[in-house]
Formats: C-alpha cells, sequence, structure tokens
C-alpha cells in the first residue's frame, strides 16, 4: 500500500510538473530573484506616522545578471518575440545574434538558445513567445554561461506588456457604508476591516488635506494618536483625489481645509484575487461568524506575501508565515503565495543572521517548508529552494553549543511569545523546534536526492530528542520545564514545549495524557493571550482528540474578540481589558493590530481537525478523513486539495463524503455495526470503522453515536 502511494504521489507531480511547463508563455526570472525583489519593494514602504520604518534586518538582493537557456529541437525554422527586462543578447549554439534583438529567428534543428541579461533596478526576466518556443518552466536559469542551471521561476505574468518591475495588486472601488459630516471634518465608516486607496470624489478647491485612518473609530479620531496618516497640499484641483499609498483601515478621518469641497468618499480596495475554496458550517451560529471572520482576516493578509497585519508592519515574518501556510491549505489553497513568501523570508546567501533575526524563526521555515511538500506534492519547488535550505541550516548547525543545542547569541532574538517569561540559555521549546525542523530537512534532503545529508539530519535530529526528553522532561510532575542556563535547570513550567512536544508526536501516550492534564487544561499554567500560540496550544489538544474541549476555547476567545465589535481577528485578546485600552501595545494606544494574520487560525483547526481532511502523503495521494462533531449536532464543508474540493459533512447519525482522486480513507466512530451506500466499512478498533473512498463518487454511512 505504501509503495502504491508513492507512485500515485509520483505521479500527481509528474502530470502536474508537466501542466506547468507547457501552455502559454509566461515571464520567467531566476529562482528567488523577483520574490526577494518585490519583497524589499513592499517591505520598505511601512511607516509609523509619517516616518518612514524599513525593516531592521538585512535585505538581500536579486542577481543582477542572469542567463535563461533552453534546449530546442526544430522541425522547421521559427520565429520568436522576445520581451526583455534588462539589457540583453540573444546566441544561438554560442554564437551572437545581430541585429534586431527582439525577433529573432532560429533555424531548423537541434539548438541552444541563450538570453543573457543585465538588470540592477529589477530582476532580470524575459518574455519569449513563438509557435512551439515559449518562456516558461522548462528553461533553465543560471548566473553565467557554463554555471549550474536551475529551472526557472514564474508566476501569473502571461503578457509582454506585464513585466514582473511592473506587478501591482488589482483594486476595485467599494462605497462606503456610513458618512458624517462637519466642519472641515468627514469620518468615513466602510462597515469593516478593509485595505486600499481612498479616493475622494469630485474634490474641488485649494488647501491642505489630512487622512487620519484607524482600523478602530477611536483611531482614526485621534489625530495624535493614529498609527497611520497622509497629509496633502492641492492646488486649485478639480475632480477626483486617489490617495497615493494603500492603508489599512475600518475608519478614515479626513480633515480638509475651508478652500476644500469633497462630493463622496469611496475605496479602492486593494486584494490578491484567490479561490474561496473552504468553506464550514455548523449548527452554532457563533462558530460560524468565526469561520467567516478568520477568512476574512486571512484574505486581507494575503498580498503580495503572507503578510503579519494589514495596518502596521506589511513585513513578512516567518513565525507567521507558516501558520498562515496551514490556514491557507484549508481556504484557498494558493500554493503561489505560500512559494513567494518562502522565497522572500530565505533571501539569498551569504547567511549570517536568523530570518527576521529571531532564532525560532529559521526552524520555523524549514518546517514550513515541509508542510509545504505534504499538502502540494510539489517537489519541484523543494528542490529549487534545497541549495538555501541547506546553507541557513549550515548556519543554524554552527551555532550550536557545547551541548548540541540552540540558545540565543549576540544578535539574535529569541521570541517564542509575547509571554514575560525567561528566553535566555537552553529553553526547551527551542529545541523542541530545533529537533523537527532537522527532520524537516532530512525529508527535504532525501526528495533532492541528498541521500548523505538526509541520514546525517535524521540522526541529529534522534539525538537531539534524546537530549532534549534527559534535560527537560520532568518525569515527577509529568511535564517538560521550560529551559537550562549554565548547567542549571528552570523548573518554571509553561505550555510552550510541552504543547510542540505532544503535536510533534514526541510523547508516548502516558507522557500526552499527562500534558493535557497537567499542563494544557490546567489553570495553574501561564495562559497564553496571543492567537499567535493559541494556534499550536488548541491543534496540540485536537491532535490528541480533544475537539470538545477545543470548541469551548475557540468560541470564549475567538467569539470574545466578535462580542468585543472585532470584523477582523487581532494580534492579541485579553478579555480582561476592556474599552479603548485594549488597543494598545508596544506602548502606544493603537499599536495593537485589529488585523492579523495569526489570529485566523480557527480556519485551520476547523478544517483538519473538525471536518477531519488532512494528506498523509504528499500531494494528497493518500489522505484521511475523520470527521469529529467536537459537540457540535452537524458540521459541513469543504477543503481543497490538489485535485478538487473534498465534501463532508457529519452529524451524529450520518456522515457523507465526496472524495477526490487519491488513496482516501474514511474513519469514523460508531456505537452499533454501520451501514454505507457504497464500498465496504471495516472496523479497526472499539467502535472504530474506515472506509476506503473512491475519487469523485460520494459516499454516505449510517452510524449510531
Amino acid at each position: 500500500m505504501r509503495m502504491y502511494s508513492l507512485f500515485i504521489g509520483l505521479l500527481l507531480s509528474l502530470v502536474c510538473g508537466l501542466a506547468g511547463a507547457q501552455g502559454t508563455a509566461t515571464w520567467i526570472w531566476s529562482p528567488g530573484d523577483f520574490e526577494i525583489w518585490l519583497s524589499n519593494r513592499m517591505q520598505a514602504q511601512r511607516v509609523e506616522r509619517d516616518v518612514a520604518w524599513p525593516p531592521f534586518w538585512r535585505l538581500y538582493n536579486h542577481q543582477p545578471q542572469v542567463n535563461f537557456i533552453r534546449q530546442v529541437d526544430l522541425a522547421a525554422p521559427e520565429d520568436i518575440d522576445i520581451a526583455v527586462e534588462g539589457i540583453h543578447n540573444v546566441a544561438i549554439d554560442g554564437r551572437f545574434v545581430h541585429g534586431d534583438q527582439r525577433h529573432v529567428r532560429v533555424p531548423a534543428g537541434k539548438h541552444t538558445l541563450n538570453l543573457q541579461v543585465y538588470n540592477a533596478a529589477s530582476p532580470p526576466a524575459v518574455f519569449v513567445q513563438g509557435r512551439t518556443i515559449r518562456s516558461d518552466a522548462s528553461w533553465s536559469v543560471g548566473p553565467r554561461p557554463g554555471a549550474p542551471t536551475a529551472h526557472a521561476a514564474h508566476w501569473n505574468l502571461a503578457a509582454p506588456d506585464t513585466p514582473p518591475s511592473g506587478y501591482r495588486l488589482p483594486t476595485r472601488e467599494i462605497p462606503a457604508v456610513a458618512v458624517t459630516r462637519a466642519e472641515g471634518a468627514i469620518l468615513v465608516d466602510f462597515g469593516r476591516e478593509t485595505t486600499g486607496f481612498v479616493k475622494l470624489k469630485n474634490l474641488a478647491g485649494s488647501g491642505k488635506i489630512a487622512l487620519y485612518y484607524g482600523e478602530s473609530k477611536e483611531e482614526a479620531l485621534s489625530v495624535e494618536g493614529a498609527e497611520t496618516l497622509d497629509r496633502f497640499t492641492l492646488a486649485d484641483h478639480r475632480g477626483d483625489f486617489v490617495a497615493p499609498t494603500s492603508r489599512a483601515m475600518r475608519y478614515v478621518n479626513i480633515r480638509f481645509d475651508g478652500g476644500i469641497h469633497i462630493d463622496d468618499v469611496a475605496l479602492l480596495y486593494e486584494y490578491l484575487p484567490v479561490a474561496h475554496r473552504g468553506t464550514f458550517k455548523s449548527s452554532d451560529d457563533e462558530l460560524n461568524r468565526i469561520w467567516d471572520v478568520a477568512q476574512r482576516t486571512l484574505e486581507l493578509n494575503t498580498r503580495e506575501f503572507f503578510i503579519d497585519g494589514v495596518k502596521r508592519d506589511h513585513w513578512v515574518w516567518s513565525g507567521d508565515a507558516v501558520q498562515t501556510y496551514l490556514m491557507n491549505y484549508y481556504t484557498f489553497f494558493d500554493s503561489d503565495s505560500v512559494k513567494r513568501t518562502t522565497w522572500a523570508l530565505r533571501g539569498a546567501d551569504p547567511v549570517d543572521m536568523h530570518i527576521n533575526t529571531i532564532l525560532d524563526y529559521s526552524l520555523y521555515w524549514f518546517i514550513g517548508i515541509r508542510d509545504y511538500y505534504q499538502y502540494t506534492g510539489d517537489a519541484d519547488f523543494v528542490k529549487s529552494v534545497y541549495p538555501r535550505m541547506t546553507t541557513l541550516m549550515d548556519f543554524v548547525l554552527a551555532r550550536r553549543n557545547a551541548n548540541g543545542m540552540l540558545e540565543g547569541l549576540p544578535g539574535d532574538w529569541v521570541f517564542v511569545d509575547w509571554a514575560d517569561m525567561p528566553k535566555d540559555g537552553e529553553l526547551a521549546v527551542i529545541q523542541l523546534l530545533f529537533a523537527r525542523s532537522l527532520e524537516a530537512m532530512a525529508d527535504c534532503a532525501a526528495l533532492a536526492h541528498d541521500d548523505a545529508k538526509a541520514a546525517t539530519y535524521r540522526q541529529l535530529a534522534a539525538d537531539l530528542k534524546a537530549k532534549i526528553m534527559a534535560a527537560f522532561w520532568d518525569p515527577r510532575r509529568q511535564v517538560f520545564i521550560h529551559g537550562r542556563k549554565d548547567g542549571r535547570i528552570d523548573p518554571l513550567v509553561t505550555r510552550h514545549p510541552n504543547m510542540f512536544a505532544l503535536m510533534f508526536g514526541y510523547l508516548d501516550d502516558a507522557q500526552a495524557a499527562a500534558v493535557r492534564r497537567n499542563v494544557l487544561t490546567s489553570d495553574t499554567v501561564p495562559k497564553i493571550t496571543t492567537p499567535y500560540m493559541r494556534f499550536y496550544e488548541l491543534a496540540a489538544l485536537a491532535e490528541s482528540g480533544q475537539q470538545r474541549y477545543v470548541t469551548g476555547q475557540i468560541k470564549d476567545y475567538w467569539g470574545g474578540m466578535l462580542r468585543a465589535g472585532a470584523t477582523c481577528f487581532w494580534e492579541q485578546y485579553d478579555p480582561k481589558v476592556e474599552g479603548v485600552a485594549r488597543y494598545a501595545m508596544y506602548g502606544k494606544p493603537f499599536g495593537m493590530s485589529l488585523c492579523h494574520a495569526w489570529g485566523a487560525s480557527p480556519l485551520y483547526l476547523l478544517g483538519k481537525y473538525y471536518l477531519g481532511v488532512k494528506p498523509t502523503q504528499p500531494g494528497y495521494a493518500a489522505y484521511v478523513v475523520e470527521p469529529d462533531l467536537g459537540g457540535l449536532a452537524w458540521i459541513d464543508g469543504k477543503v481543497p486539495t490538489p485535485h478538487g474540493d473534498i465534501a463532508v459533512y457529519a452529524d451524529a447519525k450520518t456522515i457523507r463524503v465526496t472524495p477526490v482522486a487519491g488513496q482516501g480513507v474514511l474513519r469514523f466512530t460508531s456505537a452499533s455495526a454501520p451501514r454505507s451506500d457504497g464500498g465496504t466499512i471495516r472496523r479497526i478498533g472499539e467502535r472504530r470503522y474506515e472506509l476506503a473512498l473512491e475519487g469523485g463518487k460520494a459516499v454516505t454511512v449510517a452510524r449510531t453515536k
């Protein structure tokens, strides 16, 4: 069965790879170049009020010179049209083509076509269109003639007049929900969190205009406290005026001189087109609303890249991104955004710092790539990014201490969470993430046919896990302790190492039960107040079958934000903080993000652990559907996969599944012998059954609870 699953996975990967290499022409570039360049452009746009605030970590640049290579075998001469971003030349079989470099005739026969492009301002890129010769993933790229090559990278820029350097997100106009006017002021409410360019319709006159943006009404009205603002001076303007910078807001407070008249206000909503494939409904209206608001939160933060929050940073953070990837697999299944974000985070070589300067964020980056392969089966991407995986892991390994563990060194930020806890020395949670990242490296090395490194990484992971249990597992209290510094154990118990060990499957049944009892469901261990770490805490509980408890936690925490007026989910939520004080963070009255990607984790939790859909072989070559009501009367939804959407309905008496291609299995419980309208049900344990699924054939199971 395992060999069959692997065969299906390889076949699906091959089919997908061939599909990506055929069809119409597209702009191509060297892997990572466009993503690095675009992320630099986006991240440098962050401001705090009227002060520019680019990232504080090292920014890499694209390669200024790239060779694009294609082997052709033509039955007849072929004319090709060439569009280029940069200075270029064309060579056929090593000989320059003289004359017109944008319209070239390639002779019949076998030839090597080479385009050399130089561009220091933006990534070297080419668009080639002929009858059979087209720029696509079948081209190779390298830094110079004769150097090692990789497959060309591309996205959805499929016209010669849409070059990479001109890429912009699309917009569409949306109206205001409410407009309140006063002398020299207009307060606009767009009804919910959004992002885009404010449009002042039929503006006439001369004078100064100031726009104060707010995720809350209080922020927009705070002229001195609003995190983002724009100021303009106009002279004898007539017609519509569009603010030149996209901002996040629900409200905008427009202040203007008496010599200016504004007829109306709208927004050019800026967005990345995504397919809303994942769905979830249940018998609980509040939970349904939570799913909808989580989807809106993720949609707003899915832009050129997965960003942390639309208002404040516009930066790409690895810890935020690795969670967003998982949420995406249960909603949009936008693999291109995952790939772009992965490249942008890594940057280029040489490596002289952790990603975002944060030790744990480097470790999440490796884990995110392994997750990507599991959900998509895209081996080509893993192979393309693997060289940069190895150089980053070399950097990480070189920073181990004498015990073979990681701790913060000068220049490192050990983040973990915003929680108030010691972060120096050897933290148990960091070592657990390190072990997981080594396992991810081993899997990716094997995929890249780097067998020696795969064996090395796997052994390092096994050795480290043994050290972790010896150093940090307290057999008396049956918990992981927090850490060790200078050889001295810190007996503090925090949720973080315990939930990761449970989620990663590093505990036996008795240890897992003890962690659930003594830590994750205990009121004596300090609570987590950010959605960031609640993601992992609730995933760990759901992973061990605690969905009924998780349902209550989701309704209490995310439902609490809804009851507080949230239209997207927040960076942090503490129910004990009320009123305008809940918007404060980082020592600023409106410093907290009210639309933060890591707040959308119910998308992942409800898709994976309630609808119960997850791949067991890369790219859903094999998968399981194991619905869990979690205390609800019924659940109904769809989970996207590379081969279509899996539809699931479940209540106490009935399960209906519409599967997709691949080796699917439905697993469920029943108090008595269940019946189905297709296939053969097999008993696998006490009250536990499974049924093989056939792609495209819906099946209904009758059961008793």
